[in-house]
Parts: C-alpha cells; structure tokens; sequence
C-alpha cells in the first residue's frame, strides 16, 4: 500500500535570537483506525495508517482471537472520509471469541457489572514461560545504538514510536513505527507471525515507557524478553514477573535496569 504515514505542514520557524524562517516540516498521519472481524465492529485505534496487515495481525495475536497469523483468512483495506477500515476474515475455529466480545458488548450496556469484569480481565493469568531467556545486556547495548537507523519515520517526524525485533546479539531482525507504543508493537508482532519468524528466539526493544500492557502483548505473542527504553509502571513489573519475562527498562547508550 502507498505511503501514508507522514504529510507536509507548513510552520514558522522562530530561534532564540530572534529571527525567523518559514519551513515545512512532515508531520505524522494520526487517524482513526476500525478494526472488524468476522463482519463485527471490534476496536477503533488512532494509528499511522501503514502496514495495516501487520497491525491486524498482531492485535488479532495480542487480543488472543488468533494464534497464529494462518486462522487469519483474509485481509481487506479501505480508507473512507472519516478514517481506515480493516476488515479481516477469522477462520471459523476462531471466531468465538468475536461473536463473545459482542455479546458482551450488548451486556455492558445496562448490566452495571462490566467495570468489574474489565478489572477481571486485567487480572487474568498469563501464560508462564518456561524458559526465560538471559540477555547479554551488551546485546541491548548494541540494539540501542541501531535502532536509530531503523526509525525512518521517527528521523522525518519526530513523533512515533518504534518496536524493534533483535536477535540475541542485538542485531534487529525487523522494525515498525507508530504514534501509538502499542500499536507499533502490534504491527512488529503482527510481521513477525505473518514472516513465521518465533518471538521466543530473540527479544523485544521499544522506545516508550514500559506498560503493563506492553508486558502482555509480548508475554501472548510468546516473547520471553523485553526492553524499553523508558520506565516500567509497577504493574508492568508484577506481571512481567508473574509470567517469567525478562524485563529491562531505562536502557540508554551507558546503563540500563535489569527488573528483579
């Protein structure tokens, strides 16, 4: 699909002393982003309209209605007025779990009890890993110092984030950038399904603070490593713990934490 993640904008460029020019800058595409499988009407995200089937695919993955990018069947873009709609087609062995998010939805509507099944489903186990994996932290070390190289829409805009996929030497495997941290987490896991490339043989780098929700996304899509560049909520360390996932926060060029 085309380019749309940046557009130009015109700006006046004012410097401390004083004087000032007229530039053009390209600024980051925000809109809003509606999700449907199966004909159901599931999310809408504020997203950078691009690589759209990734990002399907991985909040499918992440959103545990799939597991593997092949129960998704078919994939169907369109952009309208208002924004992007993507429509995927869920083979049938994994559509239950549509049809009872809408039925849920219904529910909600008047049964004064979702505010307590949401909690529920935020406090809901997640799959422990077995086999959790020991980074190098020189290995982060030198993701970190390619990572800038990756962030091609970041160098232009300065406005998204980044996820990035890295061996266990730090080399980065593949990358994606959105305005949203878990959006673009969701398109990297997304491409790494649809590629066949496991998330347990290397690990996750992402420039944003670390949420519990970055946490899980990882944990389901069946990472084993996390690292961010900023800090984690205590939410996010009790769950990365609870599952096993290695996690690493605050990572700079010179230091980095190791959650323990």
């Amino acid at each position: 699909m085309p380019d749309n993640s940046a557009r130009g904008a015109p700006f006046t460029e004012i410097f401390a002393k004083g004087s000032s020019a007229a530039i053009t800058r390209e600024i980051t595409v925000e809109v809003p982003v509606a999700l449907e499988f199966n004909g159901i009407a599931y999310a809408v995200m504020m997203a950078t309209p691009a690589d759209l089937p990734d990002f399907v695919t991985g909040f499918a993955i992440t959103e545990q209605l799939v597991r593997h990018a092949d129960e998704i069947e078919d994939i169907d873009i369109a952009e309208t007025d208002k924004g992007w709609i993507v429509r995927a087609v869920l083979a049938p062995r994994a559509a239950a779990p549509v049809l009872e998010r809408a039925r849920r939805r219904v529910s909600e509507s008047s049964c004064g009890l979702c505010g307590i099944e949401n909690l529920e489903q935020i406090a809901r186990p997640l799959p422990r890993i077995a086999n959790p994996l020991d980074i190098d932290p020189q290995a982060i070390f030198a993701a970190l110092g390619a990572l800038r190289a990756q962030q091609h829409l970041g160098r232009r805009t300065a406005a998204v984030h980044a996820a990035a996929f890295c061996d266990i030497a730090g080399r980065i495997l593949e990358s994606r950038e959105d305005v949203g941290r878990h959006n673009a987490l969701d398109k990297l896991i997304g491409a790494l399904a649809r590629a066949g490339t496991p998330a347990a043989e290397g690990f996750f780098l992402l420039t944003a603070r670390c949420s519990y929700e970055l946490v899980e996304k990882t944990v389901v899509a069946g990472g084993r490593a996390l690292a961010t560049i900023s800090a984690p909520t205590t939410l996010a360390i009790d769950r990365a713990k609870a599952a096993g996932l290695a996690l690493h926060v605050l990572a700079r060029e010179d230091s980095l934490l190791r959650v323990m």
